[in-house]
């Protein structure tokens, strides 16, 4: 009879653990945007909306580029953070993923302008792709979420990673009613080959009033654009964290990529941050 009690608690320990973990389901939805119509993947918690709800700013990727499957690296985080009850609108911007034949890949746009004329025309790409279709498309997914039922529009977040989240501060800085941003490994790997990003960036971040969380892994490809975005707000008295983590996996790849590989490392400072900034 003693052992009753606890096989009582394994037993609502692991439904409860498993209840957690329960795999929800996305919607596929379309996004109008400049013409063309690209490919969402949203998702929502159980229960009754609305919701906070994050929009999410992919990074960059090649279309021929087999080592990184986008729908399963955003459907990852699509999952947890609905699970958390957010809404989650992962947005495939023209010609990546789901959005393949809308309009033109800028990582492919990047990849011939560097193999044809060399690194500063990729910077030029780069440079011209943020500040108007990329920055185009995360608009037109912000305009579709302000329409949505389940959403809680004045409790949206946008999360961003590598490109993605280079792209998430001209959203912020545009988007001044989004309650904070998060950005993981912004400019990580491009801020050292290139000074109009650089320069970009730095007049981005300081039009930013929202809260930012600046995110890398020591072994990212550079922490100088994080240690740069924090020298700024500091000086401006910005609400923002800078979070290094400790290196992960056995590459700077991998630590570029720890949204995707390791949200255990983030989970609680991310949730927590977030939270925080959206208490109405």
């Amino acid at each position: 009879m003693k052992w009753i009690p606890v096989l009582l608690f394994l037993v609502l320990f692991v439904n409860e653990h498993t209840y957690a973990q329960k795999k929800l389901d996305s919607e596929t939805v379309v996004v109008p945007s400049g013409g063309f119509e690209l490919r969402a993947l949203l998702w929502k918690p159980t229960g009754q909306g609305p919701f906070p709800t994050i929009i999410f700013c992919h990074g960059s990727y090649e279309s021929n580029d087999t080592r990184y499957d986008p729908v399963n690296q955003i459907s990852s985080i699509g999952q947890f953070f609905a699970r958390e009850g957010f809404v989650f609108l992962g947005l495939f911007r023209r010609g990546m993923g789901l959005s393949r034949g809308q309009g033109e890949n800028t990582a492919d746009m990047m990849a011939k302008a560097m193999k044809e004329s060399g690194q500063e025309s990729r910077n030029k790409i780069q440079i011209n792709q943020l500040q108007t279709a990329e920055l185009q498309d995360m608009h037109a997914g912000l305009s579709f979420l302000e329409k949505r039922k389940e959403v809680d529009t004045g409790r949206i977040i946008v999360v961003g990673h590598s490109f993605g989240g280079s792209l998430a501060l001209l959203v912020a800085a545009q988007e001044p009613q989004l309650k904070a941003a998060v950005i993981f490994g912004a400019a990580g790997y491009s801020w050292n080959l290139s000074a109009q990003l650089r320069v970009c960036l730095f007049d981005v971040i300081k039009k930013i009033k929202m809260p930012v969380m600046i995110i890398h892994a020591q072994n990212d490809y550079s922490l100088s654009p994080g240690y740069a975005f924090d020298s700024v707000m500091n000086l401006l008295r910005r609400p923002h964290e800078l979070k290094i983590y400790l290196p992960f996996g056995k590459s700077q790849t991998e630590g570029h990529n720890i949204i995707f590989l390791n949200t255990s490392l983030w989970q609680d400072d991310v949730l927590r941050f977030i939270w925080k900034n959206i208490k109405t």
